[in-house]
């Protein structure tokens, strides 16, 4: 990003305080990680960030955003005077985003958002100039902050686009204007917030409602509440994949490791190679090669960029333990719906010792919590997953339904706050021929347990 401080003002229609010819090149909402040349938004919350003007300044800061209500005004640094900071943070970010004019690719979905959007990128930057969502910055700070980072020549804007309440895909698929939506599949993730699948597929759906005429929906064929969705839309151009053959792209010969899959599409004899396992991510390679055919590059080229994917951290991702063995991190996120996929795929990984699953609660589910983590007890057995820990107070109905499938030794449940406990009786028992998964919501930060059993 390279904008005066005029061009901001003029894209808010808004004026200046201690006017100054000014550019700035980066943005900041904490004032102890503003620098030079950067634009300081200080955001009302719970702190009120006009409170640390004066620290943002002593680091740098050039620039301010500053809410009308908030005087006296400072007077060390242009001040750009809006009626709320974070809105106006979001139509700089969509005035910058029309200047730079790349192609925009958006990806929400109840999971898989993040992997996908790794493999969309890897594809696209064999093409164009490319940059992707950093980390998780999916929500409406996150979205405009990653648009502020391109660089003028930005050819490919890939961005993941999160959804807790409904209406929140609306205001961000307006503020970006995709000229290619992905959908990877609807779960159970914010049914709290939305009560059923069918309301969660529908605030999905809203990630369309900043289409432009020549847009296009890449979503999941294999789910049947978007397939009648997508069909009850007029005028709208989309393509399907899945792993049935129904659909627009699937795939056929996979072949599934440990730490990899393999497979062919529909569409043509080229081999595809992911650096991940189960046929869950199979699917979400699919999204990406479907975006990649709209984005005009051929098959060879996408393979090799799969196969050399950078995915981010703690989504399936195999690393080498402490014991000797091999660790499975999807600590992220969880729902149901994942988590049973996750399970499947593990319960199939060759091993010489034991399968050990740890599964913390699932958040955001609402009423029918109990009801939802009771659901994964078909998906373990005692046969292929030899011990099972359950983290949180949630995974207390997942433990009373297997009580009739697992002797009582190989169940074990620790409270959310008791993780140093857990990390000590997973080291006493782990063994060199054991393999790990650990799979849980974000807030049960299992992955403070992963950091303790890697290399």
């Amino acid at each position: 990003m390279k904008l005066s401080i005029q061009q901001i003002a003029d894209a808010l229609h808004a004026p200046i305080q201690n006017e100054q010819n000014v550019t700035v090149t980066t943005t900041s909402f904490d004032s102890r990680q503003a620098k030079p040349d950067s634009l300081f938004v200080p955001l009302v919350a719970d702190n009120d960030g006009h409170a640390y003007i004066d620290s943002a300044v002593q680091n740098g800061a050039t620039a301010a955003l500053w809410q009308k209500d908030h005087t006296p005004y400072p007077t060390e640094i242009p001040l750009i005077l809006v009626d709320d900071t974070l809105t106006a943070f979001q139509a700089v970010a969509e005035f910058y985003l029309h200047k730079v004019a790349p192609k925009v690719v958006a990806i929400s979905g109840s999971n898989g958002k993040t992997t996908t959007k790794d493999l969309i990128a890897a594809i696209g930057a064999t093409k164009f100039k490319t940059l992707k969502t950093p980390e998780n910055f999916n929500n409406e700070i996150g979205v405009p902050t990653t648009i502020l980072a391109m660089d003028d020549d930005t050819e490919l804007l890939v961005l993941e686009l999160g959804m807790d309440h409904p209406g929140d895909l609306n205001k961000l698929s307006t503020m970006v204007q995709p000229d290619i939506a992905v959908l990877t599949m609807i779960g159970e993730a914010h049914i709290e917030f939305f009560k059923t699948r069918g309301r969660i597929a529908d605030g999905k759906m809203q990630i369309t409602d900043g289409f432009k005429s020549d847009s296009t929906l890449v979503y999941n064929g294999d789910e049947p509440l978007l397939i009648e969705r997508v069909g009850a839309k007029d005028n709208l151009h989309s393509v399907r994949f899945g792993l049935n053959s129904e659909n627009d792209l699937f795939a056929s010969d996979i072949e599934m490791t440990p730490t990899k899959a393999t497979f062919t599409t529909n569409t043509s004899n080229q081999s595809f190679t992911i650096p991940l396992t189960g046929c869950y991510n199979v699917a979400n390679a699919l999204s990406a090669i479907s975006v990649g055919h709209l984005l005009g590059i051929d098959d060879a080229k996408m393979a090799d960029a799969l196969i050399n994917a950078p995915i981010t951290a703690n989504r399936t991702q195999w690393l080498n333990g402490r014991f000797g063995g091999q660790i499975l991190s999807d600590v992220y996120n969880s729902n149901p719906t994942a988590a049973k996929e996750v399970l499947q795929s593990f319960s199939t990984v060759p091993t010489d010792g034991k399968r050990i699953a740890v599964l913390g609660d699932m958040l955001q589910l609402g009423t029918a919590a109990p009801e939802l983590h009771a659901s994964l007890a078909p998906d373990l057995d005692p046969e292929k997953i030899q011990q099972v820990y359950l983290v949180g107070e949630l995974m207390e109905a997942l433990a009373d339904a297997l009580a009739t499938k697992y002797p009582a030794d190989q169940v074990h449940l620790y409270p959310s706050n008791a993780l140093d406990d857990l990390t000590s009786a997973l080291q006493a028992q782990l063994t060199a021929d054991d393999i790990l998964l650990l799979k849980g919501s974000h807030g049960i930060h299992l992955e403070n347990v992963v950091e303790k059993l890697i290399d």
